[in-house]
């Protein structure tokens, strides 16, 4: 693949297009992509007709590829990506590396990262009440426990020595979705910081820090999380 492809994404205060852009920084392809970051107000570009005709549920990111279609969702691409661009398999390099990736992934996604990102939208209106409908306190409540909860059990999964969760020797996609999730947890109207208090996350955090695709991906200094836009 050597044609550029077009990138419709937002800052890094957003979750999804966040584990894409640290992906493609891991996966080394970053610099091969023409990114446009919309501004995501209520009335954000997201929203805006030009976007909805590329993806209709008017949701970041989207891709554009060089026939001309687009393909959206955030596992989707980085699995489009990594199959058909060189580099490290960064979903797994075989069967089970693969099924392990996809396993922890949906542990974290669903259970962590997606509870910490409902709490945020139906306890704080987050986006705003033009796109914020629902107001829920009790099951923002309860999604931020239930991301405490998980968070413990990745804490004692990590609890071995290992530095990454399927145990190897560089970061898979579900290690990305849990770097996201500590990152958004952060955000300060979450009030759910995945920190010191989980021992080994805190640690997984640290390393992640570290690490040159964290750093790139996290460049615009735009994710409401102290700790990372004033380094």
């Amino acid at each position: 693949m050597s044609a550029r492809l077009n990138l419709f994404t937002s800052p890094s205060a957003f979750p999804n297009p966040q584990r894409l852009r640290l992906f493609m920084h891991e996966k080394g392809i970053a610099d091969q992509f023409d990114e446009r970051i919309y501004d995501m107000s209520p009335v954000g570009e997201q929203r805006q007709w030009p976007h909805l005709k590329m993806n209709p549920w008017g949701e970041t990111p989207t891709l554009k590829l060089p026939d001309g279609s687009f393909i959206a969702e955030t596992d989707a691409i980085a699995r489009y990506l990594d199959q058909s661009m060189p580099g490290r398999k960064i979903m797994g390099a075989n069967a089970l590396e693969q099924g392990l990736d996809t396993m922890w992934g949906n542990r974290i996604w669903v259970h962590i990262l997606y509870r910490i990102v409902t709490a945020f939208h139906v306890l704080h209106q987050g986006l705003g009440p033009k796109l914020e409908l629902t107001t829920n306190h009790a099951w923002g409540e309860h999604c931020r426990k239930e991301a405490l909860a998980h968070t413990a059990l990745v804490n004692q999964h990590l609890s071995d020595g290992r530095d990454w969760l399927l145990g190897g020797d560089a970061p898979t996609f579900a290690d990305m979705t849990m770097a996201v999730a500590i990152a958004f947890s952060k955000f300060p109207v979450n009030a759910t910081p995945l920190d010191e208090r989980f021992e080994h996350v805190d640690a997984f955090w640290k390393r992640w820090q570290t690490r040159p695709a964290f750093q790139a991906a996290y460049a615009d200094r735009n994710s409401g999380v102290p700790e990372i836009d004033k380094r």
